[in-house]
């Protein structure tokens, strides 16, 4: 892979988008190798964490150079490659943290969306610029959104291209958390390494119900997570947690059995 690295820690894997000079643009070659990128996660991972090469940028957007001589035919193309790479990327089974340092701007913001959880370092902006260019997003955005923050503030982000800061994003629900820029990936580590502490199978059936049961109605939504729920039992994690609870000893570490 070119443009992206992948790094082992202790039960999560790091995933860095390594283009700076070009503060982490999107073009072709980096959504193949975070497509390539997002195939060699093994069932052994218990949590990913994607972030952008530098302090500057997480992904300033897709690379307008190469956006600016696509007809209609090449724009659906890449719009599509990079939207079926985000959905891969938001579908996978395991949690995914997003360590949000300086600029995510259109597909880089759509990344980050793609995300279960975005950490934000205190000098992260958010925007969709796409209409000041003449398109809309085009890799997911003006759907996850309005999931995430209404179709009122959804909208007004989409339509006014405007900037929004750390601070604000925390406000609007956009960001979990928000932390000094020289912390970020330290605290989000920190989180990565306790989710990776918890039961796998558990963890990833919460993620299979939260991201089913939103498209659903309530009822059956609560039928989903009564599945995932169950699920759960008669695996040796469960039986050995359980267990050591009740009679009060020191838990083993989850086996994702």
């Amino acid at each position: 892979m070119t443009y992206v690295e992948l790094t082992k820690k202790d039960g999560f894997v790091l995933l860095t988008i390594n283009r700076p000079e070009a503060l982490n643009a999107l073009n072709e070659q980096v959504l193949d190798d975070l497509d390539e990128a997002l195939g060699m996660i093994d069932e052994d991972t218990r949590c990913l964490v994607v972030t952008g090469a530098g302090t500057k940028a997480f992904v300033a957007g897709a690379d307008i150079s190469v956006m600016r001589t696509q007809d209609r035919t090449e724009a659906k193309r890449f719009g599509k490659k990079g939207s079926e790479v985000f959905r891969k990327l938001e579908m996978l089974p395991i949690p995914v943290i997003a360590a949000v340092n300086g600029f995510a701007l259109g597909g880089g913001f759509e990344l980050a969306l793609a995300c279960d959880i975005r950490i934000a370092s205190q000098n992260a902006s958010f925007a969709f610029p796409e209409v000041t260019l003449g398109i809309t997003p085009g890799f997911g955005g003006t759907q996850r959104i309005v999931r995430l923050v209404g179709p009122g503030a959804g909208k007004e982000l989409l339509y006014t291209a405007r900037r929004v800061k750390s601070e604000e994003a925390l406000r609007l629900g956009i960001v979990n958390r928000v932390v000094p820029q020289e912390t970020l990936l330290d605290e989000v580590f920190a989180m990565a390494a306790s989710i990776a502490k918890n039961a796998p199978i558990a963890v990833r059936a919460a993620k299979r119900s939260v991201n089913t049961g939103v498209l659903c109605g309530m009822d059956e939504a609560l039928a989903i997570e009564l599945e995932n729920y169950s699920n759960c039992y008669e695996t040796q994690d469960q039986v050995n947690a359980m267990t050591a609870f009740v009679s009060k000893q020191e838990p083993k570490p989850f086996e994702n059995k």
